[in-house]
């Protein structure tokens, strides 16, 4: 997979495995976003991820899996939080990670 597709989320196969291990979907899109439309049973920590944010992701004990609008902002999020050691990876827009589920 190329970096374009790693950005946005291009993984459907890791992201399949790791929805079927339970991960945590977190959608890092605004509030207002998100009440328009999100995969059923995700949780919203929009950016910018601060401390707070971090520590609440890192305490689900769960791989993560992060959407948003396109691939961008989740990918921003997946790469935040590797450096902090959770397992997660870029699940791209929301919409294809609602097909994944």
């Amino acid at each position: 997979m190329g970096l374009l597709g790693r950005i946005l989320g291009g993984g459907s196969e890791n992201v399949k495995e790791l929805i079927a291990q339970g991960a945590v979907i977190v959608d890092v899109r605004s509030a207002g976003e998100f009440s328009g439309g999100h995969v059923a049973g995700s949780k919203n920590f929009p950016l910018p991820l601060d401390a707070k944010k971090e520590k609440q992701i890192m305490a689900l004990n769960k791989p993560v899996v992060f959407c948003c609008a396109s691939g961008m902002r989740s990918g921003q999020a997946t790469s935040q939080m590797k450096a902090k050691g959770l397992e997660c990876e870029n699940g791209g827009g929301w919409m294809k990670v609602n097909g994944l589920v």
